[in-house]
């Protein structure tokens, strides 16, 4: 028996509905928030100026205390910043 085409529009409509509201939903996760960028850029910048000013002050700052761990107090603020970047879309 043939199918009627007022359940065929129905079930197309839902169908259409359906990928509407997956649209709106994907849309909304995409969008990062404002501080998002700036302070990954902001944790890249620091980690590099803190790994630069370590190797000209001849390893004696920016913490003078700190010694060779200065190196990862660096490369800590860069890995941060990788950590910020997966989150950005």
């Amino acid at each position: 028996m043939p199918k009627s085409k007022v359940r065929k529009k129905v079930k197309e409509q839902h169908h259409h509905e359906q990928i509407v509201e997956q649209q709106e939903h994907s849309n909304l996760l995409k969008e990062s928030p404002a501080w998002l960028a700036p302070t990954m850029v902001g944790a890249f910048l620091t980690g590099l100026i803190w790994i630069v000013i370590f190797y000209v002050s001849n390893q004696s700052y920016p913490i003078p205390h700190l010694g060779t761990w200065n190196m990862v107090v660096g490369f800590g603020f860069i890995g941060a910043g990788f950590t910020l970047a997966t989150r950005w879309h």
